[in-house]
């Protein structure tokens, strides 16, 4: 999914756990954007894009409103947790 058109909202939550975790928010905006690999979270509701930063695979919560991508937060993750998270139905494809 493909999302260019749409306005980023970024929370001054989300720009201070970039910045204590080491992340560029270009970064961030280009996976939420563009990243093939999306999945909702069962539980919360939110839509997740997972993608690489620096190397290290990320997990992306984010909410999508009208014309606006909003980023919550980001945490480092594997490709097993991925694949855990989905086996027990936390994550879903979306």
């Amino acid at each position: 999914m493909e999302t260019p058109h749409l306005e980023i909202i970024w929370t001054e939550y989300m720009q201070y756990r970039a910045r204590l975790r080491g992340f560029d928010l270009g970064e961030i905006e280009r996976i939420v954007r563009y990243t093939g690999e999306r999945y909702v979270d069962t539980v919360t509701r939110r839509l997740i894009a997972i993608g690489r930063h620096k190397g290290a695979l990320v997990l992306i919560p984010y909410e999508a409103e009208a014309q606006m991508l909003t980023p919550i937060t980001i945490h480092v993750t594997t490709r097993q947790q991925i694949n855990l998270r989905l086996k027990m139905g936390r994550l879903a494809y979306e």
